[in-house]
């Protein structure tokens, strides 16, 4: 691991009450990585709240079945936050954008600010920084943070972590997977986590409108630049027609990356509740997709990225396949 957990720790040290966030949307590695490092810092005496800008996507609330996760606005004030503690913290994004209305609480917070991330790419958030890009997820970060701080890890937080890593690393068949992956899975099992229940829980529990939007995606799959370009696209109109919701996009991306010969594959997704299109990217060859994506204010992993643009869907999917063709040459 890339980081200094000496001074991490530190870091944590002085404050007595925080906040942790992350990213809009929220994955399972974020949430995961929230509750992992809620339960790290309770046990080194400090009070936590998580607040999240997006609500916990219905077919993720199994990881937080105490509802402990908050969403600013709906549980908690912006005021409230920037009254009542003294400490900010955000997992798994280092993007103002990927904040949301989180990004303004952060801004304006006086206290101590920390940022525990594994992406590429990075705005200042006017926080200290630990960070390793070639970590598989920042699940595996909180992991390798209680085992140096010599905590105790529940079989509540070793079942988050496992769902945190399990997750970011595609069941384990990404590149980033490494030998170290599998020895800390290891002792989440070890610790209690039950990988057939995880398993249950993410892909044995869908709801039909998130299936019949998939239909809708993989309808619309086509293949450009020689087989090597997969590209999908979900419309607002497909989300009114299924009843699905922008989380239901999740890992989507991913069945046109099975088709044979490609290399890439991107998942255009018009926003069902706001203006915007979310541009998510996947690569298995030297294309750099994060770099990709940063090109449109968005960033990611060199494998994975994603990006939110402002432009009608009509102007994004050309505007996207090309600069994708030219970068893949």
């Amino acid at each position: 691991m890339n980081i200094d957990w000496t001074a991490f720790r530190q870091a944590i040290d002085t404050p007595k009450r925080f906040v942790l966030t992350s990213h809009v949307r929220p994955d399972c590695d974020a949430l995961g990585s929230e509750l992992g490092m809620a339960a790290i810092l309770r046990q080194l005496g400090k009070e936590v709240m998580i607040v999240n800008a997006s609500e916990t996507p219905p077919h993720l609330a199994f990881i937080d079945p105490s509802i402990e996760i908050k969403q600013l606005g709906q549980d908690i004030s912006a005021e409230e936050i920037l009254d009542n503690y003294d400490g900010f913290m955000v997992v798994d994004t280092s993007a103002w954008i990927q904040l949301g209305e989180m990004a303004n609480v952060m801004k304006a917070f006086q206290g101590t600010k920390l940022i525990l991330d594994h992406h590429v790419s990075q705005d200042d958030l006017g926080g200290e920084m630990f960070k390793d890009p070639k970590c598989e997820a920042t699940g595996r970060l909180v992991y390798e943070a209680a085992k140096a701080w010599g905590l105790e890890i529940s079989a509540e937080t070793a079942e988050v972590l496992f769902t945190a890593i399990a997750t970011d690393t595609g069941w384990f068949r990404f590149p980033s997977v490494s030998g170290g992956t599998y020895h800390a899975i290891g002792d989440l099992i070890e610790a209690g986590a039950v990988p057939s229940k995880v398993y249950a829980n993410l892909f044995e529990k869908e709801r039909i409108q998130r299936v019949n939007l998939r239909g809708r995606i993989l309808a619309s799959a086509k293949i450009i630049h020689d087989g090597k370009l997969a590209y999908s696209i979900a419309t607002k109109k497909d989300f009114i027609d299924t009843g699905a919701s922008a989380a239901d996009t999740e890992d989507a991306i991913n069945m046109t990356m099975a088709v044979a010969g490609v290399e890439a594959a991107i998942l255009f997704v018009e926003l069902p509740t706001e203006e915007g299109v979310k541009a998510s990217f996947r690569s298995r060859t030297k294309l750099d997709v994060a770099s990709l994506a940063q090109q449109f204010g968005g960033g990611g992993h060199v494998a994975a990225a994603g990006a939110l643009l402002t432009q009608p869907l009509d102007e994004v999917v050309p505007m996207l396949l090309d600069a994708t063709e030219k970068a893949m040459g």
